[in-house]
């Protein structure tokens, strides 16, 4: 990384990450991005001419190195590895080689960050959580800077500011991918087309391979199956469809959801 950003801690980091992220969506894209790149050249090279071809060069270069996503527009985590210091990267943490592709593994980590099950992520439970992974990550940090990365984060990820963290600015801070039922359609064509789905989304979902869905693997089915309707659901909504799936689909009331169950449900029969 060139010394456009030298010295940045996460305060700083935060303020330009609030400025080009111009329409808090949680990416910089389109305009943003260019207003960015547009940005970077300037403390590159002060007093140099800025034209639009410099510009776009810049911004192909280091999007073929830092957008892991390869979706055209910068997350938090991308924008953080491109300009903070390693020893400020705070969200380094939670690198990982590709983004979160699975709700399961997401509602893993939820049922850990939400200690007291309130459904939400408090700033305290998000400051020990942040000092456990950095003890996982073999790094002491002093007390000053654990709450200068706490506040960083709340400051960047509570959207609406009550002091808290919901499940999509969880969903946002390790980049948990795209929907994995968006890919199929609800009107399938034939019941074979819907079984053969219906085989894919167990599988996706029954991470155990156990023949049932129990735990952070029923979590994730209705997280996902929610947001097909909804597209911002909370942690306490997401607790009470849990409960209202279960009480529909759990048949023999051992906790948790069968294949044969969840096929019922959702009006087929799997595979023998």
């Amino acid at each position: 990384m060139d010394c456009a950003f030298d010295n940045l801690d996460a305060a700083g980091f935060m303020q330009i990450w609030q400025h080009f992220d111009a329409d808090d969506n949680g990416y910089i894209e389109g305009k943003e991005l260019d207003d960015f790149f547009r940005h970077m050249m300037a403390k590159l090279g002060p007093g140099d001419k800025i034209t639009e071809e410099k510009v776009q060069q810049l911004k192909t270069r280091f999007m073929s190195a830092y957008d892991v996503t390869t979706d055209g527009r910068l997350q938090i985590q991308e924008l953080a590895n491109m300009i903070l210091p390693e020893d400020e990267n705070f969200l380094l943490i939670f690198h990982r080689e590709a983004p979160l592709d699975s709700s399961v593994e997401f509602m893993k980590i939820w049922r850990k960050y939400d200690a007291d099950s309130s459904g939400y992520i408090s700033a305290l439970e998000l400051k020990n959580f942040l000092q456990e992974l950095f003890k996982q990550h073999k790094k002491n940090l002093p007390s000053n800077k654990l709450d200068e990365y706490t506040d960083a984060m709340m400051n960047i990820f509570d959207k609406n500011k009550d002091g808290r963290l919901d499940l999509n600015d969880l969903a946002r801070i390790l980049a948990l991918r795209e929907n994995f039922l968006l890919q199929f359609k609800i009107d399938a064509n034939s019941q074979a087309e819907r079984k053969r789905d219906f085989e894919k989304i167990f599988a996706h979902y029954d991470v155990s391979k156990t023949g049932a869905l129990e735990g952070p693997e029923v979590d994730g089915f209705v997280k996902d199956m929610m947001e097909l309707v909804r597209p911002s659901i909370s942690g306490p909504e997401l607790d009470q469809f849990r409960v209202v799936l279960l009480r529909h689909c759990d048949t023999n009331k051992d906790g948790k959801i069968q294949k044969n169950e969840l096929a019922l449900c959702l009006g087929m029969k799997p595979k023998p």
